[in-house]
């Protein structure tokens, strides 16, 4: 099942290379010049998954020097959620940021499945489909619980992984809550101002306008004119979203498998991913890093993208290098 936005209103490559360049500035991200992404899909076990590809174009070192980064986004984002970070790292790693099925331009579930099992086999078979044999793993909130799962699967294959505000864990009930009314209470929206309206009030760190050209990467316009977000929201309810925090649970005694170095982030404010998790978490790990990023809520990567990028960067090098010299 495939949806598109209604031409009138998809970003032309000019409005989008404007829009990363005014995202990097206001963020305060160095960028040395705008690339787009490729766009690019794949079918891998039935399914249509869409992901961006940001190593395609003006690249400044060879190919076997940079080392892939693979980077999931969380539970009704999608793969533009890292462009800022991607178009950062492109010059040294190769960055692919895919859309999770049901979400983005990827294809809904036929079978309206969407367990951690599910979203695991789909990153299994992305990773082997691009011939994947050592890379980094980034992943926030749910992108961070299928990193764990993965990490814990697959012991050598990773240089390393690093989760944003995400862990074996359950967040916090009032954050939880906050989440669900968000994603549940408000499916269409009568025009995008209502929508940015209703963003900037679940996170009032975005700035309105440019938080404006990121929900026309997220949202589609429906015939009736109305505005909706691009994920499948038919299996969508309180009970399913509990379901999922008792699958997240459930990873906890499989994250000391975990092999490769590993980097936790949380949201300095997040109410979903408190410091207490965020160190119980690295103490199941043999080899883990807590870093707080400051300024940043749940979304750290779109709070405080340059926090983000100064807590990301040494763990890339070290770790990086290792890698390469293997």
């Amino acid at each position: 099942m495939i949806f598109q936005e209604a031409p009138s209103e998809a970003l032309t490559p000019a409005e989008e290379a404007r829009h990363l360049a005014a995202v990097a500035t206001a963020a305060g991200v160095p960028v040395p010049g705008v690339v787009l992404p490729e766009h690019e899909n794949v079918v891998l076990g039935g399914m249509r998954l869409h992901y961006l590809d940001w190593g395609s174009a003006g690249d400044s070192r060879g190919e076997q020097e940079r080392l892939p980064v693979v980077f999931l986004h969380g539970g009704g984002l999608n793969a533009h959620t890292w462009d800022i970070i991607c178009l950062a790292l492109r010059a040294e790693y190769h960055c692919y940021a895919l859309d999770l099925r049901g979400h983005g331009e990827s294809e809904w579930s036929p079978a309206m499945d969407y367990s951690l099992g599910a979203h695991l086999r789909d990153l299994e078979s992305f990773a082997d489909h691009l011939g994947l044999a050592r890379f980094f793993l980034v992943g926030q909130s749910l992108g961070g619980i299928i990193g764990i799962g993965y990490a814990s699967r697959h012991l050598r294959r990773l240089a390393g992984l690093v989760t944003v505000d995400s862990g074996p864990f359950a967040g916090s009930q009032a954050g939880i809550d906050r989440l669900a009314t968000f994603i549940l209470d408000s499916p269409e929206f009568a025009s995008l101002d209502e929508a940015v309206a209703r963003a900037v009030a679940f996170n009032p760190r975005r700035d309105p306008e440019l938080l404006r050209y990121s929900l026309r990467h997220n949202m589609r316009q429906l015939p009736d004119g109305r505005w909706t977000w691009k994920r499948d929201r038919r299996h969508l309810s309180r009970q399913r979203l509990a379901a999922l925090v008792a699958e997240v649970k459930e990873l906890a005694p499989h994250a000391s498998a975990i092999a490769c170095p590993t980097l936790i982030l949380r949201g300095a404010d997040s109410d979903l991913f408190s410091a207490d998790q965020a160190a119980a978490f690295a103490a199941l790990v043999r080899d883990a890093e807590v870093v707080t990023v400051p300024d940043s809520g749940h979304n750290v990567q779109g709070d405080n993208p340059a926090g983000m990028l100064a807590a990301i960067g040494p763990f890339f090098d070290q770790h990086g290098r290792r890698a390469v010299a293997r």
